[in-house]
């Protein structure tokens, strides 16, 4: 990675300290964010969780480069991003931040080679062929880069996603409910690709999800309640190690299948 900041410095790559979000609707003030405050250092792999209304997806948005939070400081990858305008956001969010996001956000006109050149076009950066082909393959995809989202299976849309998300070297990944839309084994395959981005190449990983056993496969859970953190505490080893070797056993029996069906179709 050497876009972001490298596994094992002391320099968080998420510092929110007393974040405060109020929307006003008319006469009346919603507190979404009351004072929170996290921190997510570099290699970790963290779930943000909490039920509709909890102040999860505000959390979010704003750790996004999304939206600006009413009062408090956001350092994303040692910048004070918390008071910058919309320009400077969209900045911010193309060149240190990947998204994956539950419905993919792919084009749907657009080949998987193009859906992930997209953030190194607006960031006018060279050789972007190469690249892009270079994260297809990064994630399995290296005999599917001319296809189409309509031409692939929900996981392999989601791929490209992540290999859209890659592309850039960003500082963390920011996944909202990435297997939302995927069936079991799509979805184990998915957090395969994840637990390998994070355990082999040190990318940061943060997930927003209602899910407690794609939580699991996380090593950090932090819960948001009524708009502050509720609790914040590591996953037990044995219960990621568990939810690991699921995965494991499931992406292998997909590609089992996969292979079978490649042989009977002759490919």
């Amino acid at each position: 990675m050497k876009g972001g900041t490298m596994a094992g410095s002391n320099q968080p790559v998420i510092d929110i300290r007393d974040m405060r979000k109020v929307y006003r609707m008319g006469d009346v003030e919603v507190h979404a964010l009351s004072g929170v405050s996290l921190t997510v250092m570099p290699g970790e792999m963290v779930a943000i969780m909490g039920p509709s209304g909890s102040g999860k997806s505000t959390l979010m948005n704003i750790i996004g480069c999304l939206d600006q939070p009413t009062s408090g400081t956001f350092f994303l990858d040692g910048a004070d991003v918390s008071k910058l305008n919309d320009n400077q956001l969209a900045e911010i969010r193309n060149r240190k931040i990947g998204f994956v996001f539950q419905s993919f956000n792919l084009l749907s006109r657009t080949e998987a080679l193009q859906n992930v050149e997209l953030p190194l076009i607006y960031a006018g950066t060279r050789q972007r062929r190469q690249k892009a082909v270079a994260a297809l393959e990064s994630v399995g995809l290296g005999e599917r880069l001319h296809h189409r989202p309509n031409e692939l299976s929900g996981g392999q849309q989601q791929r490209v996603a992540i290999a859209r998300a890659l592309i850039n070297d960003p500082a963390i990944i920011l996944a909202d409910e990435p297997t939302g839309n995927l069936d079991s084994k799509s979805g184990a395959e998915i957090m395969a690709i994840f637990q390998h981005l994070n355990e082999d190449r040190g990318i940061t990983i943060v997930f927003v999800t209602h899910e407690p056993d794609i939580a699991e496969h996380t090593k950090r859970i932090v819960r948001i309640m009524d708009g502050q953190v509720e609790s914040d505490n590591l996953v037990a080893h044995q219960r990621r190690a568990g939810a690991r070797a699921y995965t494991r056993r499931t992406s292998d029996l997909v590609r089992s299948s996969e292979e079978t069906d490649a042989v009977a179709a002759g490919i």
